[in-house]
């Protein structure tokens, strides 16, 4: 009886959801990848009438001069530049062509539930769970703190959850907690 008892008080301290994700090295950065709605410069250099400022419409392309519709949604802008110098060269000798995302406005989070105000969120930096629901302005005062989920879709299609606690986070009994968000990534603070 008292293995049972301590079994099931064993599988009710338990946190519930995936692993934790690996931390990036410091200084680590993922290249960013161009996404429906951002806004594009591309400039080509001595040709000012083939430099725009364009937005990556739904269908994930963009219209530049002289090459109509080029693919830009999952490229980042390295290989975007590629794209365009090839394209170009059958019109101008040795394009010289920069890429600038101006407006990151396809990374987002959403963040719902017992906080401030719900909705998306634009991810312009590296960005933790606790900031972002400080951004959304905080708890409120029907908030489970201690039950906070972190909704992430995997490459394979699953969807992984991932548990966030405040108090033991705020208490230091789990410091590697609060964790990097992604760019799709869905924070549900429940009441």
């Amino acid at each position: 009886m008292l293995a049972f008892l301590l079994v099931a008080l064993a599988g009710g301290c338990a946190s519930k959801g995936s692993p934790l994700p690996p931390e990036p090295a410091p200084g680590e950065r993922e290249e960013y990848v161009i996404g429906i709605p951002d806004i594009l410069r591309i400039s080509v250099w001595k040709n000012p009438e083939l430099s725009v400022d364009v937005p990556v419409r739904s269908d994930g392309k963009i219209s530049v001069p002289l090459v109509d519709d080029v693919q830009a949604e999952g490229l980042t802008a390295k290989e975007l530049k590629e794209v365009l110098t090839e394209a170009l060269s059958e019109y101008v000798t040795a394009p010289d062509v920069t890429v600038i995302v101006q407006q990151t406005n396809s990374h987002t989070i959403t963040v719902v539930g017992a906080v401030g105000r719900s909705g998306l969120m634009p991810l312009v930096r590296q960005t933790r769970v606790l900031e972002a629901i400080a951004h959304m302005g905080g708890f409120n005062v029907w908030a489970k703190k201690d039950r906070v989920k972190i909704f992430r879709r995997q490459p394979s299609g699953e969807v992984a959850e991932y548990v966030f606690n405040y108090g033991a986070y705020a208490s230091g009994k789990a410091p590697n907690s609060n964790l990097l968000l992604q760019p799709g990534d869905t924070v549900v603070v429940p009441d």
